[in-house]
């Protein structure tokens, strides 16, 4: 899998060198064209792992970046009327991980949203405590990070 990363990151460096354009929308633009290129040239490998994970990765960064855009709107809106929303609460968030990486990984995307925080992780790592800035139903919540964060970030890790 790093092989084809490197090959795709030296492919992407020669269509920058070729078009003379040292733009990240070029660069970008030669890391798809190599991604493709990389594809078709490789599709009866046996190993196809990079092929899935580089669309599942892209798409965690978007689904992300949204997460994180409306947390902040959330948090903006709430400084800037006099009325304040929040109503927080701690919650014991049962986590499906295996490794210390994964809890790792999971808990600083879920820290790196605004509104929550992590307290701790149980010693048998099977939860990790959070603090959440609003709480508005604590079994929503744990299903919201169960389907969106934890299951991407694993469908990436394993």
């Amino acid at each position: 899998m790093i092989k084809f990363f490197l090959m795709n990151l030296l492919l992407s460096f020669i269509w920058v060198a070729l078009t003379g354009s040292l733009f990240y929308s070029n660069f970008i633009f030669g890391y798809l064209l190599g991604f493709g290129v990389l594809w078709i040239m490789n599709r009866n490998e046996s190993d196809q792992r990079y092929f899935y994970r580089v669309p599942k990765i892209i798409n965690f960064f978007f689904f992300f970046l949204y997460e994180l855009i409306k947390a902040n709107v959330q948090v903006a809106y709430d400084v800037i009327t006099p009325k304040y929303f929040f109503k927080p609460g701690i919650v014991r968030y049962p986590v499906n991980t295996t490794t210390d990486f994964e809890i790792n990984i999971l808990a600083t995307f879920i820290s790196l949203t605004p509104g929550t925080l992590i307290i701790d992780i149980s010693d048998d790592k099977k939860a990790i405590y959070i603090h959440v800035m609003y709480l508005k139903d604590k079994d929503q919540f744990i299903k919201t990070l169960k389907t969106g964060v934890e299951r991407k970030l694993l469908e990436i890790l394993r």
